[in-house]
Order: C-alpha cells, then structure tokens, then sequence
C-alpha cells in the first residue's frame, strides 16, 4: 500500500474493549478488532492499557508477575505480524519483563514491514487505592518519544502519565502530531454517585487542555466493564470507558460510549495543526531561557 501524500489525512482507530480473565481471549479479540479497524480504513491503531488481562493492580500479588513477557515477545510479535500482512502501525501495550524484579508498564510501537520500532517505558507511576501500580512497576527509564509511523509523527504515554503536561510538552516537542494515551482509568464504584462526573470530567478536561497548549492531536483510549478487586469482596472498579479523540483546538471529535466495545475513528489532518499553531503560537513565545526551576520538586518559601 502506498503512503499518503504529506498533507494527506490519516486514520487512526483506538480499540475501546473489555478485558477479561483469559489473556488468550483478550489477545484474540484485540487482534480481531485491529483487523476490523484497518478494513475501515485506519492506518495506526492503538490499544487499551495492559489489555492481555484484568487490572491486576488493584492488590499486591507477587503471581501476577507471571504475566510479563519480554520486548519482543508474544504479544508483540502478534501484532508485528498483523501489522505486516495489514500494513498498518500498532501501539502494543505491554506488561514488560525486563528481568526478575524489574518490570515496566510498556507501550510497543509495530509498523508493517519494519516490525518493532520502538518502546515507551511508563514515567508516572501511581499508588492509590485499587491503582497500586508501584508495586509492579518500575519507573520509565527510556524519556519521552516520539516515533514515525505511517508517516504519522506519533508520542507513547501512558495512563498516568495523561495528568502531568510536562509529560505532554516535551512529547510535543520530540514533533508528535498525536499523543496517544493507553489508559485503565475507572470509578470506585462507591464514590460514583458523588464524584463520577467530576472525576471523568477532569480527566477529559485535562488532555483536551494538552491537544490546545501543544497544537497537536490527543488520544485516549479506556478500557471499560466492571473489574472486581481480586483481595477485596467489596471493592473493584467500573473503568468508564468514555475513549475519545481531541482536536489542536481541544474540540472532540470522536467519543466512545461508557460501556460499549468500540472502534473509535478519527481522520488526523495535519493542516489543523498548522491551523491552530499559526493562530497560537504557543511554541513561539515559551520562555525557555526562564523555565530551568521546572526542574525542582517544589519551591519552599523563604523562612520568615
């Protein structure tokens, strides 16, 4: 298939889907959803966060290490396969083993006959309730990327990392015209009535506000269904879906639904950002001779 011209659009799926017990189950109807994706047209194709399983973050349960695998590895050698007979990019989300003890929570990036392309190591890594992520996972060593595909300039983060914009703006400036985010992301199903909208609401606010201050496109692709915590009778999360697309100028131009397998399509057409960069030339006007204390965890006040 030949590539697109440069100003061309480019379709981009993110597969929005269940993940259950059987890590056969999940890898064959992740595989079957990208092949229904590329016969609609999509040329990158991006998967949920660690979507061969459950969230088994949700306790500490030193067996559940049995589930890493290597880069490259099965799953990501199944999709490199995929990718090679669609001629399409997949972003493969990984729970990599790196050696015993050292873990990472992983995106692998295929792309048609090139195969493995390249890896993101997760850089945010969360501890709280039912999210107990420390536990399994290192802490990204790799930096920020950003990898071309289907001569789409793309940026891997993940999950956590979808609330900081650091995170966001050094991807950007690696060139990404898409942030992808594969994300596990849900409610304590106790505090939904409460805090639900709230709690989703600042998590679509929040990558939308990155698509407008980098003028890039941003993807975030969820799980969704009810997944119990295996320690805990009571607990579990409800993860709420809710995938979606947001344009340079932060409108959402493609949204899944909460509680529906999904393949969520969006045309990613370069001329917007070049758009919405002309008018807001954030990039322009950063102050970077001026931001060196970004690099501090905190500036205490003066005694006094």
């Amino acid at each position: 298939m030949a590539e697109p011209a440069a100003d061309a659009a480019i379709r981009i799926a993110l597969l929005q889907m269940p993940c259950g017990d059987e890590s056969h189950e999940n890898l064959a109807r992740a595989l079957e959803m990208t092949r229904e994706a590329a016969a609609q047209g999509a040329r990158v194709v991006c998967l949920p966060e660690l979507f061969r399983s459950r969230y088994f973050c949700q306790s500490e349960d030193p067996g559940c290490f049995a589930l890493a695998e290597p880069i490259p590895g099965p799953t990501t050698e199944a999709f490199a396969t995929l990718a090679r007979e669609l001629d399409i990019a997949v972003i493969v989300s990984v729970f990599e083993r790196r050696a015993p003890g050292l873990y990472h929570n992983s995106v692998a990036v295929v792309d048609g006959a090139r195969g493995l392309i390249g890896r993101y190591r997760k850089m945010h890594i969360p501890d709280d309730p039912r999210y107990l992520e420390k536990y399994y996972f290192t802490p990204g060593d790799l930096g920020f990327q950003a990898f071309t595909a289907r001569d789409l300039r793309l940026g891997t983060l993940i999950c956590w990392d979808q609330w900081y914009p650091e995170a966001a703006r050094l991807t950007a400036l690696r060139g990404a015209e898409v942030l992808f985010y594969p994300t596990a992301i849900g409610w304590h199903p106790e505090e939904k009535d409460l805090l639900g909208t709230t709690q989703r609401d600042a998590w679509e606010t929040t990558q939308r506000a990155h698509a407008i201050a980098n003028g890039c496109y941003v993807a975030a692709v969820n799980r969704f269904g009810f997944e119990p915590d295996p320690s805990s009778e009571a607990g579990g999360i409800e993860f709420w879906g809710s995938s979606f697309v947001a344009a340079p100028d932060g409108s959402v131009i493609a949204r899944a639904p909460e509680a529906e397998a999904s393949i969520l399509l969006a045309d990613i057409d370069r001329g917007r950002i070049a758009a919405w960069r002309h008018g807001w030339p954030f990039l322009r006007d950063r102050r970077i001779d001026a931001y060196a204390e970004l690099a501090r965890r905190f500036i205490d006040p003066p005694p006094g």
